[in-house]
């Protein structure tokens, strides 16, 4: 059909979640970016949700290509087994019993409790060989609660220092509200980070639809109208799956009429002979796009009144606009309630481009999370990963360089900004407890900028040149 004739070496826009055509828009890529460091980090469970078709297996995947030989992984695509079969699966997957065995009934007649005792056998013998296990579980949405109960024993398999298995629970967004139920609270306490896939906007779609025809090899030979990528957008979504099916679907219209350029009546066409409506936007977006509004409106009030009645979550809020928007920001109101500032970052907008902004002028107290040598190359991504998962955890993240004189510059992640000790120590707890090897701990906000450290330093050189 048209592969041939447009030189593609395979279906460009094919519906099978093939990770070499993972297109790392900004939501994918942070997705990408703090499962990998999650698993680095050993975070235990992580649960990633996202709408029906937004390219959650195809992550999977291409994680599963990504990570290094020292760890141990299996992949779980049938949610619908019971808790014996999934045990005899994950152990299938980690190579523990070969799949000839488990077809000449190797584990017939074993217990619930003999295959739990097997795996953790297995994870124990697997520290002396610095390795390690990730489990991941797709379409997790529609785990029987016995099962996710018998997910939630296995996070319990850990030393006296960290998770000897670490579980990604992988699903729609009825997930989330799953989790929330009465049954699983134990379960949902234990998610150290929560991500949600986003669709794709109106240019990442074009990005996404050359990138495909560029993996497939025909990027040269046929390309989509400006207009006809609008009318993708418009028609899907921006939902990976239906992209591809009308993409698909266009160029089949163009191959027929022999041409090279796919026009926007070519996408209506498909659109209509695959019965694709325009989706409804979701409530959540509009709520979004409201209070987008009333925020921008309420920076405009409070910069007309000069800051007087301003308050501490207005100002944080336009003060990390402020920072992407390169215009300073008012005078610091004082923080009108002890847990004012200790907002989550959902009430945050997104970092800017060179990263978390910096710490409120107002804040007293603030949490440590991370520290790393300015001169390090590596600091920038890790400085970077922190902070996504800082804000993936419900912390609003900031970033202060420091000046340690003899040992260098040092840039330091920080969680939150508090005028209440007992709402930053609650916090800290909150933060060693999702990641047991952090050492977060609270500081005031100027030792944690370097402020403090600034006039004994200065003193140290005044004396130093005196001779003293």
């Amino acid at each position: 059909m048209y592969e041939t004739y447009y030189g593609f070496a395979e279906k460009p826009f094919s519906l099978t979640p093939d990770p070499k055509y993972l297109y790392r828009s900004e939501s994918h890529g942070n997705a990408f970016d703090l499962l990998q460091y999650a698993i680095r980090r050993r975070e235990g469970f992580v649960v990633v949700t996202g709408d029906i078709g937004t390219g959650k297996t195809t992550l999977c995947r291409a994680l599963l290509e990504q990570i290094d030989r020292t760890t141990f992984t299996a992949l779980v695509l049938n949610p619908f087994l019971s808790e014996e079969d999934l045990l005899k699966r994950i152990l299938l997957d980690f190579g523990v019993i070969s799949r000839d065995e488990m077809k000449a009934g190797a584990l017939a007649g074993v217990s619930k409790q003999e295959l739990i005792d097997v795996l953790y056998d297995f994870l124990l013998g697997l520290i002396p060989l610095k390795a390690s296990a990730v489990l991941i579980i797709d379409e997790a949405q529609n785990l029987p609660l016995q099962v996710l109960e018998q997910i939630r024993i296995l996070s319990n398999l850990e030393t006296d220092k960290e998770k000897l298995l670490q579980i990604i629970l992988v699903g729609q967004l009825n997930l989330k509200t799953l989790l929330r139920s009465a049954e699983l609270r134990q379960l949902d306490q234990r998610v150290s980070i929560r991500y949600e896939l986003e669709p794709l906007d109106a240019e990442t779609v074009a990005r996404y639809i050359a990138h495909r025809l560029t993996i497939a090899g025909g990027s040269s030979a046929v390309t989509f109208a400006p207009k006809a990528v609008a009318r993708v957008h418009r028609l899907s979504g921006g939902i990976p799956r239906l992209i591809n099916l009308l993409c698909d679907r266009a160029l089949l219209s163009a191959y027929s009429v022999r041409a090279t350029r796919v026009a926007p009546e070519m996408v209506q066409h498909a659109a209509e002979s695959l019965d694709l409506q325009p989706p409804s936007p979701r409530p959540i977006a509009w709520v979004k796009r409201r209070a987008a509004l009333l925020t921008a409106a309420a920076v405009v009030l409070a910069a007309s009144i000069s800051g007087a009645a301003a308050t501490a979550w207005l100002y944080q809020r336009y003060a990390a606009s402020a920072a992407e928007l390169r215009i300073a920001p008012p005078p610091a109101p004082p923080l009108a309630h002890p847990d004012a500032a200790a907002l989550p970052s959902s009430h945050l907008p997104a970092m800017p481009a060179g990263g978390a902004p910096s710490l409120p002028p107002g804040a007293a107290l603030t949490i440590l999370v991370g520290s790393y040598p300015v001169a390090a190359p590596e600091s920038h991504d890790q400085v970077r990963l922190l902070t996504q998962w800082l804000e993936a955890s419900g912390f609003a993240p900031y970033v202060a360089e420091v000046d340690l004189g003899a040992d260098g510059r040092w840039q330091r992640v920080l969680a939150g900004a508090y005028t209440d000790p007992d709402a930053a120590s609650r916090d800290a707890q909150r933060l060693r407890g999702a990641s047991p090897s952090s050492e977060a701990r609270v500081l005031t906000a100027a030792d944690a900028t370097g402020a403090a450290a600034a006039p004994a330093r200065a003193a140290a050189e005044a004396a130093r040149r005196s001779g003293i």
